[in-house]
């Protein structure tokens, strides 16, 4: 793995515009994270299509504790005259129940994360930062370099990871894939469970197939970034948590 970097690439630097996007959208994203979980202890139950509660069958149920005890239904209607139509309840609430703090937590690091992220893209397109670093070259793809570069990672030290920002195959697919995929697929579930945005933009309730499918995607998305999030730890810590960080934060 060594002999495939040239020394001269330890010289080269993260990028100040490429350090300040990575602490927003990491502080942004354990915010996220933290509110999300929050909110998804009221009603941890899933759902495809348009509608969802708990009178209705859930795709599947979080196995996590609630934090929200409703007060009892006051009555119960059907959205249409027909017998499959989805139902609706009114609930009785108590002071101790309400979770506005979590939702205005996750809209206001939201709206950082996305802010962030798009300037973040459009940096890295105009500035040639994604074809240089993240896009793999079509000379990557060989079995033997992917083979090669899976066992590194599991090295006492990766030093590809070390020579940072010049990644292996692995970390362009890794990282191409959370920046370009995973990310803006959490952004747009994320903004078609506003009913404001998708009153402006009807079309993203099409394209998720509803808000409540909507939400389920932005679940199993968060879920992705999570695990992303965890094997970045490990691998930053495994390669030199101290360069690692001086690099990220100082650039050097």
């Amino acid at each position: 793995m060594r002999a495939r970097y040239p020394s001269t690439l330890d010289t080269m630097r993260h990028k100040g515009w490429v350090r300040a996007s990575h602490w927003i959208v990491t502080v942004s994203f354990f915010a996220l994270a933290f509110s999300g979980a929050e909110i998804l202890m009221v009603h941890p139950r899933l759902y495809w299509g348009d509608t969802g509660n708990d009178l209705t069958p859930a795709l599947f149920e979080v196995p996590i504790s609630r934090n929200y005890q409703h007060g009892g239904w006051e009555k119960t209607a059907r959205f249409f005259n027909t017998p499959s139509s989805p139902v609706s309840a009114s609930r009785t609430y108590d002071i101790f129940n309400k979770n506005g703090w979590g939702r205005s937590l996750h809209f206001l690091a939201a709206w950082f994360l996305v802010v962030t992220g798009a300037g973040y893209l459009l940096a890295g397109l105009f500035t040639g930062h994604f074809k240089d670093r993240l896009w793999p070259r079509s000379r990557e793809f060989r079995l033997h370099l992917f083979w090669q570069d899976l066992l590194d990672h599991f090295r006492p030290l990766n030093q590809a990871a070390t020579q940072s920002p010049h990644y292996g195959l692995l970390q362009k697919c890794t990282y191409f894939g959370v920046v370009a995929f995973l990310l803006p697929l959490a952004a747009l579930t994320g903004l078609t469970m506003s009913p404001a945005i998708t009153a402006a933009h009807p079309f993203l309730l099409k394209l998720f197939a509803g808000a409540q499918s909507a939400r389920t995607l932005h679940f199993f998305a968060s879920v992705a970034l999570l695990l992303f999030l965890l094997v970045h730890v490990v691998m930053v810590i495994r390669s030199g948590f101290k360069r690692q960080m001086r690099g990220m934060t100082l650039g050097k």
